[in-house]
């Protein structure tokens, strides 16, 4: 499976640890409250031999959600809400905070967040250890003794901003930048040949869920390609188990083995020029996923699913 979601998943990442990786989304462990973000691969080499790396110390921004999301919206379309009001650089090399109403999110809302902080620029971005994350370490058999960390209650925050989840809509990162992003309605009617549900950022049991519940007794349109990617082996048997990978085969979706695969553009899913993907992974550069000549836009596993049943981007909340 894809390294960021085993980590969690089998407990090697714990709250108020320090987790660094050669890949920039490691920045995803901050849904468990730890430090973690991204370095190179020299860097990589250097603290393999040493044992000992360096940070200069972020400035923290502070982010407060207020409310709940609606129906159809995921936390997907939250954090590129969250990408297009600051942009790609609004929180360049910052420590982001989220505060206010956070257990509506669940730990695979948190971890979509979280993965997709980089794309802001941030350094990390870290969640509080709350009942959700006891929780979720519980049912991962993470033995107790770690020791979670938070800001102080007199904190000075170096930005602080705010975001109504009520008022959150379905959205689409557009070509080809992530803070590129627009309503679904605006884009809503353009055609693509592909669509990808899975990689690090949407691979999840609760992702394929969604879709699968979606695509349930229907069939993809004529001419698109629906890719299934779960993000680890055991949230592929997972899914297998519940009748999810049954339902998505049968709507014409092809399983693809866990990993990272088209999202970069190595292998199975690599697009023709011309072509348009519509994806749940995290980034939508030229060439991102093998082609210059191509495009790639991002949203949320239901829009993805809503898509692959009309032939084009579609509301879900209209299917």
């Amino acid at each position: 499976g894809i390294c960021h979601q085993v980590m969690v998943e089998k407990g090697l990442v714990r709250p108020g640890e320090l987790a660094v990786g050669s890949d920039s989304h490691t920045c995803s462990y901050g849904a468990v409250n730890a430090f973690a973000t991204g370095i190179d691969r020299t860097e990589t080499a250097a603290l393999l031999l040493t044992g000992k790396t360096w940070f200069k110390v972020p400035e923290t921004m502070k982010l407060t959600l207020h409310g709940r999301l609606p129906e159809m919206v995921s936390a997907k379309d939250l954090v590129l809400t969250v990408i297009g009001r600051l942009g790609a650089d609004g929180a360049d090399y910052k420590s982001v905070e989220f505060h206010g109403d956070l257990a509506t999110l669940d730990g695979d809302d948190r971890f979509t967040v979280a993965n997709m902080a980089v794309e802001m620029g941030a350094k990390n971005a870290v969640f509080p250890c709350d009942d959700v994350i006891r929780q979720a370490l519980d049912r991962a058999g993470v033995a107790p003794g770690w020791e979670p960390l938070w800001s102080d209650p007199d904190a000075v925050f170096c930005g602080e901003h705010e975001f109504v989840l009520d008022e959150v809509v379905p959205v689409v990162s557009a070509p080809h930048k992530v803070d590129n992003v627009k309503p679904v309605s605006e884009l809503a009617g353009t055609e693509v040949q592909q669509c990808l549900i899975g990689t690090c950022t949407n691979g999840r049991l609760s992702d394929l869920a969604v879709a699968a519940q979606m695509l349930k007794g229907r069939k993809v349109a004529p001419g698109v390609r629906l890719l299934i990617l779960p993000a680890s082996r055991t949230i592929l048997e997972q899914a297998l188990a519940l009748g999810i990978i049954a339902d998505l085969v049968s709507a014409g979706a092809v399983l693809l083995p866990p990993g990272c695969g088209p999202c970069l553009g190595a292998h199975q899913g690599a697009l023709a020029p011309g072509e348009r993907c519509l994806s749940t992974a995290n980034r939508n550069f030229k060439g991102r996923m093998g082609c210059r000549e191509a495009e790639v836009f991002l949203a949320s596993p239901a829009t993805v699913a809503a898509s692959a049943l009309a032939g084009r981007i579609t509301d879900p909340r209209e299917v």
